[in-house]
């Protein structure tokens, strides 16, 4: 692997992609311009870059102590001194992006998307509160297009707690391959505490309720396929169940499209 390659895997360009997706497609929902959409997509995917390569940094120690070859920082493919001027260059292009698709959308990314997502990096992540990043910054990404553009608004309630079951349910899964791991180092976050054994159905019955949320939350009666999405919801959420390795991740990332697809729809 080039250092360019380990670059860009040290931003976790799975998650990275998938929330940049959403957020561009929750712009389509919320009915903005192109030029906002753009600015808002864009103010997301600096933000994410920096989380990515903020998270790989800060547990390069660890995933050594560990032997995480597949971390690009700990298995010396890129160097720290390039990740971390990445980082600075993703967050000093994130703040204008933010905040040139309107002051109030831009505060609530910079503030409550991207401070959470780097306040778990620094330390909420090996604590009993480490889902609460997770569910502000997944319950008000909506929030960041809603607030975009010439008309700001706040989300419907729905919506928020759809994205707040949702990052915490996203948490879960994802804490769960590294469980042993993570406690050798010292990371005792809310799915280490509660075991694995409790932490699988809890994931799947927040991924569920964050679907039912999405579904379910407009006015009126769901159309056909929204009852198609759902079934389809549950086979994921089953996947994410009893699944191994990353796998119940990507279950959830699929269910995190779903979702959004319920909302362009209601939007």
């Amino acid at each position: 692997m080039t250092a360019a390659g380990g670059l860009l895997t040290a931003a976790h360009p799975g998650p990275t992609a998938a929330v940049t997706t959403v957020t561009g497609l929750l712009a389509v929902s919320a009915g903005l311009g192109a030029a906002p959409a753009v600015l808002v997509t864009a103010a997301v995917l600096t933000g994410q870059l920096s989380v990515g390569w903020g998270n790989d940094l800060l547990d390069a120690d660890r995933d050594r102590a560990v032997g995480r070859l597949d971390k690009p920082v700990a298995a010396g493919l890129v160097g720290e001194r390039t990740v971390g001027v990445a980082l600075a260059l993703a967050l000093i292009a994130c703040v204008p992006l933010s905040l040139a698709a309107g002051w109030r959308s831009g505060v609530v990314h910079l503030l409550l998307v991207v401070g959470a997502a780097h306040a778990y990096n620094l330390g909420l992540k090996a604590t009993a509160l480490s889902w609460v990043p997770y569910a502000v910054a997944f319950g008000t990404l909506p929030a960041i297009a809603h607030l975009a553009g010439d008309d700001p608004a706040w989300p419907p309630w729905w919506m928020l707690a759809a994205g707040a079951a949702l990052g915490v349910g996203a948490h879960v899964l994802n804490a769960l391959p590294d469980l042993a791991d993570d406690l050798r180092t010292g990371v005792r976050g809310m799915p280490h505490r509660i075991g694995p054994t409790l932490a699988r159905p809890l994931a799947a019955a927040l991924l569920v309720a964050a679907s039912l949320l999405a579904a379910l939350g407009p006015e009126g009666s769901p159309p056909g396929w929204v009852w198609a999405a759902l079934v389809v919801v549950v086979a994921l959420a089953a996947t994410a169940l009893a699944g191994s390795g990353r796998g119940p991740f990507r279950a959830a990332m699929a269910i995190a499209l779903v979702d959004v697809a319920l909302l362009v729809a209601a939007g």
